[in-house]
């Protein structure tokens, strides 16, 4: 290992700073034309210990091409040369006090790079992160134990919670400034007595219960940031009028009412911890993580722009341009709606030659799926050529994720495809860590959450030899955009090797995304110094904190305490105590000092909580107060609930409804013998989705319902008559073969109404339309259609033709929708 002294860090910090930039202020600088380029296929000494050739590979090689750092520090030019090819042992020497092997990240080059300095990236943060890697690998080449990222807590600044905006107790401020906007535009949903009420009810005609509502929803300190107005200004809900024009409009009234809020200091009698902001706590994502075989690996920090970059530090980097529907989540992430992320074809090759080398691969990633009426599959990742050829996919069918790989013993589209068991409706709309795993003995495996579920591969395992090399890689559809797939992307990590059932659950457990331990300081309150309640918080997305399983310590590792009472712990959040989450207001434990375990604490819950996002992870300030904490004491009394109101008498509703989406395809499905599984049909159905009926209510049915029902109306019955079995079946005592004017004589044409009419009316129902006033419009419409006048061509196919009209006739009308 190097001597890595505070002397040396200094000199060589003063190096790089001459080399563009200072430590106040760094600024990109262009790359330099060598005077010498960088030798690329090394041919000076050999490294001279196991050290520097576990440095030549790990760093080195990626960073002294003359895209890189290899322009300018090399022999002659900038110092210091730690990217020199004329002499690897030089190199090495010349790396000292840049680089910290035990926190990679905290590493000079790593520091440089993040500030701007030469990134040969258009994010100074993927840099960063790449640059980490390398330095881990290093690492872990150095120590072969050293696989997991280990962390370490470390004390805050103290600092007591700052003066903010409250919300007084009083609706009255806000009754005659924010109130009037929300009932006027809102109430038609946000309601209790809406005819479809959705909450919250901020819109309430109890301006008690509308002002509870929309405090989660305001931002007094910056009401451009409220909830209510992002909800406007970006993402287009329910405007009155013009979008912008009405955030504007709403922000203005947030803002009156703030500006009448006197600013107030923390309440004397709360008993409460130091301060602190989410960037104040220490990182606690990815610690544990086994990435000894990453090849690929988005984690979609950048937060801005159309690139999602491979951070994986693996030649050639797999970035993926971003495209269609998508937006960029807090926290870390992407969320997909109609959009995509797709790599090159050529960068792609890489998991081509790497997964085929090995026989056996992981990809790992964290997703929330949007919802669990997704078919298709649809794409979630996907290393394919098209919708009917792949490598490999994993994928969404409802509530199942489905993997479908391309081997020696499947077809080309990678099926018969593994799922997971339809009953045990393993996939939710909610964050999940999820696997799929292939062993060349084995085969296919799936795990989520950490846990291998329990579904057995139906093929043999096979080879990889029949990949193709010239697919792509892409998340959240096919390349050619079929099968979208909706949901929130954190992270995904492709692993040449198969990770082992105890790998997985470290990767779970080690969690995803922007993720902390923050340390609240309570040492003044026990009596005992370095002492804290540490929760672990992440961003959970764009609206919300999660915070989770607090737990006190002391980092003094010789600490001595008595054990003491902790009672009543709830969050506070910029100044007050936050009116959502508090999950641990019941908490009433004891830290026992005998039960205390130096390096691990003592655990006080294993429950966690949402708290919502008000001025941005920044700027947030949150602390804690306890109602008991040692000899403190805040008794809290809660307040009376408000009495419930009296139920609003709601005009009658209709006891007739119509049928929504999947039941409208099942129905179909089952009234024509169509499978709704079949191509034609299923391709159909994923297009009209959208446009078919999301809800049960007559009201909300409009005329582009009715024409996505007509399409896959028609599109049933096409397939029902053009497949001659089907068609066979369904219509037993009819001649297809003859024109309409002898096929729809008066008595042969009951064999295309009678099979219709017996199995679309079902005569059981006292509600159900009268056959024989169904029969005569069918009959009517038939001798329209028949009559040949010249211009349609009266053979055979136009008998077929006449069927398939009768058939969407009676199949996409009111007899098939309303229920």
């Amino acid at each position: 290992m190097l001597l890595r002294t505070s002397c040396l860090a200094a000199i060589a910090l003063a190096l790089l700073s001459g080399c563009g930039g200072s430590e106040t202020e760094v600024t990109p600088t262009p790359l330099p034309p060598p005077t010498e380029q960088p030798v690329l296929n090394y041919s000076g000494p050999a490294p001279s210990t196991e050290d520097v050739s576990r440095f030549k590979q790990a760093l080195w090689d990626n960073t002294a091409t003359e895209d890189r750092c290899g322009a300018c520090h090399v022999q002659g030019q900038q110092l210091p040369s730690f990217a020199r090819n004329d002499d690897i042992n030089a190199a090495y020497t010349d790396t000292g006090g840049l680089v910290n092997l035990s926190e990679p990240g905290e590493s000079l080059l790593v520091q440089k790079v993040a500030g701007g300095h030469n990134c040969w990236l258009t994010s100074a943060s993927a840099c960063a992160d790449i640059m980490t890697t390398w330095i881990s690998n290093w690492a872990n080449l150095a120590d072969s134990g050293a696989q997991e990222t280990e962390i370490e807590l470390k004390a805050p600044v103290a600092q007591s919670p700052g003066t903010t905006r409250n919300f007084p107790e009083s609706a009255a401020q806000f009754g005659t400034t924010v109130y009037p906007l929300l009932q006027n535009f809102c109430a038609g949903c946000h309601t209790s007595d809406a005819s479809i009420p959705i909450a919250p009810y901020f819109a309430s005609a109890d301006i008690d219960e509308a002002y509870l509502a929309a405090k989660d929803r305001m931002n007094l300190d910056l009401p451009g940031s409220s909830r209510f107005v992002i909800r406007l200004r970006n993402e287009f809900h329910n405007c009155w009028s013009d979008c912008g024009s009405d955030a504007t409009a709403l922000e203005n009234a947030i803002a009156e009412f703030a500006d009448a809020i006197p600013l107030t200091e923390l309440a004397a009698e709360l008993v409460h911890s130091d301060a602190l902001t989410l960037f104040d706590g220490t990182l606690a994502s990815g610690g544990g993580r086994i990435e000894s075989n990453v090849i690929a690996k988005w984690e979609f920090k950048t937060g801005s722009g159309n690139v999602a970059f491979d951070t994986s530090g693996v030649e050639p980097a797999l970035n993926l341009t971003l495209s269609g529907d998508y937006s960029w989540v807090g926290g870390y992430g992407i969320q997909l709606l109609d959009g995509k992320a797709q790599g090159a074809t050529s960068n792609s090759k890489k998991l081509y030659d790497q997964l085929v080398a090995t026989g056996e691969f992981s990809v790992e990633a964290w997703v929330a799926p949007a919802n669990v009426t997704q078919e298709g599959p649809a794409r979630i990742i996907s290393y394919s050529g098209g919708k009917d050829r792949r490598n490999f996919t994993l994928g969404q069918t409802l509530y199942n994720y489905d993997f479908l790989l391309r081997t020696g013993q499947t077809d080309i589209n990678g099926e018969p495809v593994l799922s997971t068991p339809d009953a045990d409706e393993v996939l939710q709309a909610s964050l999940q860590h999820v696997v799929a795993s292939y062993h060349p003995t084995r085969g296919r495996e799936l795990y989520v959450n950490g846990e291998l579920i329990d579904v057995s591969d139906s093929v043999a395992p096979g080879n990889l030899l029949d990949w193709d090399d010239s697919f792509a890689l892409v998340l959240g559809s096919e390349v050619s955009g079929d099968f979208s797939w909706s949901g929130i992307i954190r992270m995904v990590a492709i692993h040449n090797r198969v990770l082992t059932q105890e790998q997985i659950s470290k990767n779970f457990e080690a969690g995803i995304g922007q993720k902390y331990y923050l340390l609240f300081g309570i040492g003044d309150l026990i009596g005992t110094e370095q002492s804290y309640v540490v929760f672990e918080v992440s961003q959970y997305d764009s609206y919300s904190y999660l915070f989770a399983e607090p737990f006190f310590i002391s980092l003094d590792a010789k600490a001595s305490f008595d054990s003491f009472a902790l009672e009543g712990m709830r969050i506070g959040l910029n100044g007050r105590e936050s009116f959502a989450g508090q999950v641990f207001s019941r908490l009433a434990t004891t830290v026992d000092a005998q039960a205390y375990t130096a390096g691990d604490g003592f655990a006080l819950s294993r429950q966690g909580t949402i708290i919502p996002v008000e001025k941005g992870p920044a700027q947030d300030e949150f602390f804690l107060t306890f109602e008991r904490l040692g000899e403190h004491e805040n008794v809290v009394v809660e307040a009376e609930p408000a009495p419930t109101p009296a139920p609003a008498d709601l005009a009658p509703q209709s006891q007739i409804g119509t049928r929504k989406f999947a039941e409208i395809n099942a129905t179909m499905s089952a009234l024509t013998g169509v499978a709704s599984s079949h191509t034609a049909v299923a391709d159909s159905y994923e297009t009209l989705r959208q446009q078919l009926p999301s809800v049960t209510g007559l009201e909300s049915f409009v005329a582009a319902n009715q024409m996505a029902i007509t399409q896959l109306a028609i599109r049933y019955c096409d397939t029902l008559v053009e497949d001659n079995s089907l068609r066979s079946s369904y219509f037993p005592d009819f001649d297809f073969s003859q024109p309409p004017g002898v096929a729809f004589g008066a008595v042969n044409r009951t064999g295309v109404t009678g099979p219709l009419l017996e199995r679309m009316l079902l005569s059981n129902l006292g509600s159900q339309a009268d056959t024989t006033e169904v029969g005569v419009e069918l009959d009517n419409l038939i001798d329209r259609l028949s009559a040949c006048n010249g211009v349609a061509s009266c053979d055979a196919t136009y008998t077929r033709t006449i069927t398939k009209a009768s058939c969407a006739a009676l199949l996409g009308s009111a007899v098939v929708l309303v229920q």
